[in-house]
């Protein structure tokens, strides 16, 4: 540890406060780590386990999800690797962890259950010391997770990662593209790290950066009554058929812009796929709203389509980071914050299109 210590010399850094949170981290791990009885080879000594953590990941991840195939997704590792991983652990812990059913995937045992809150604490307690360890050594490495609201995932999420990871090599980023909803809930189980979203109806327990304020746009066919127009208003929308990207939270706000000028929408189509929003907008079937603009101007299906401002003082969309609050943060999680304003600030003009020049 001291040597630990003195690579991660950085000046007036309490090196104290340090030890004291690498030793905790340390600790944790191991009281929690299971045991086996004691073998008669001298008062008080035990067999240490043989188990990896990458066992235990493959251990908990079959136990959230059910299966060995959607495990192996979410870990992106074979299915004999963690069929092999389980026997494994389920041989040095002497337990049987789960029930096989012939296609139906596997339930956890009872034992399984109960040491299955066990292990998440020690993959928990795990990654603590790692970025700890990352922070003592300056630098930016790990697994960070990374959810994103799904009406601009494929615009947004690709391009930062690429950027990211680029700059950070020993990152190892996954991504689940959810709606607002899922996203809070995701955030707090633990299961991502951060999100990348709206400041939508935002519970108080998280926390919002924002990062770029997002006008909203009308979506509109190229042979649209409205599309010659350089800004359209509500009264002008609400005769027309409208195409409802019929997000929990997304829809609500898009159909508030009606009812605060007491107006009703004639909703003709709703869906949750913002590609099959497009096209259907290309393709005749009414306008939509986005709060975000695709970098082409072409539906999925490749028909032209057109992008106007709505007209008024509608409440842009901030799009941001949300993460859970008042839990300290990693190197890696500030440098990613950081980073993402920056990328995110350069595409402000691809994002947004012309509305600020209008």
């Amino acid at each position: 540890m001291a040597s630990l210590l003195q690579r991660g010399g950085r000046g007036s850094f309490t090196i104290s406060l340090c030890r004291d949170r690498l030793a905790f981290a340390a600790e944790c791990v191991r009281r929690i780590s299971f045991s086996r009885p004691s073998i008669a080879s001298g008062p008080g000594w035990t067999m240490p386990l043989r188990y990896t953590l990458r066992q235990l990941e493959y251990f908990v991840a079959v136990g959230e999800t059910g299966s060995i195939a959607a495990a192996s997704q979410q870990v992106n590792v074979s299915s004999p690797s963690i069929s092999a991983g389980i026997s494994q652990l389920e041989d040095e812990l002497g337990v049987k962890l789960f029930v096989r059913h012939h296609a139906q995937g596997l339930t956890p045992t009872l034992a399984g259950r109960k040491l299955l809150d066990h292990a998440q604490t020690v993959l928990r307690q795990a990654g603590a010391l790692r970025d700890l360890a990352g922070d003592l050594s300056g630098r930016v490495r790990g697994p960070l997770a990374i959810g994103c609201l799904s009406t601009f995932a494929q615009v947004v999420l690709p391009g930062l990662r690429r950027s990211f990871v680029e700059q950070y090599p020993e990152v190892r980023i996954s991504q689940i593209e959810s709606d607002q909803a899922e996203l809070f809930s995701l955030l707090r189980q633990a299961k991502i790290d951060l999100a990348l979203t709206y400041d939508l109806d935002l519970p108080k327990d998280l926390h919002f950066t924002p990062m770029i304020e997002l006008p909203p746009l009308v979506a509109l066919g190229e042979g649209h009554p409205l599309a010659h127009l350089p800004k359209v208003s509500v009264q002008e929308l609400a005769p027309f058929p409208m195409v409802l990207l019929d997000l929990p939270l997304s829809a609500d706000y898009f159909l508030s812009f009606f009812a605060n000028e007491n107006l009703r929408v004639n909703v003709v189509e709703r869906t949750r796929d913002v590609a099959v929003m497009r096209s259907l907008v290309a393709n005749g079937f009414g306008y939509s709203i986005v709060n975000v603009r695709p970098m082409h101007d072409v539906a999925p299906d490749g028909n032209p389509m057109k992008f106007v401002p709505l007209a008024g003082q509608q409440r842009p969309m901030k799009l941001g980071l949300l993460m859970t609050r008042g839990v300290q943060r990693s190197r890696l999680h500030k440098t990613f914050i950081e980073s993402a304003k920056s990328w995110i600030g350069t595409q402000r003009s691809k994002l947004v299109g012309q509305i600020q020049a209008d």
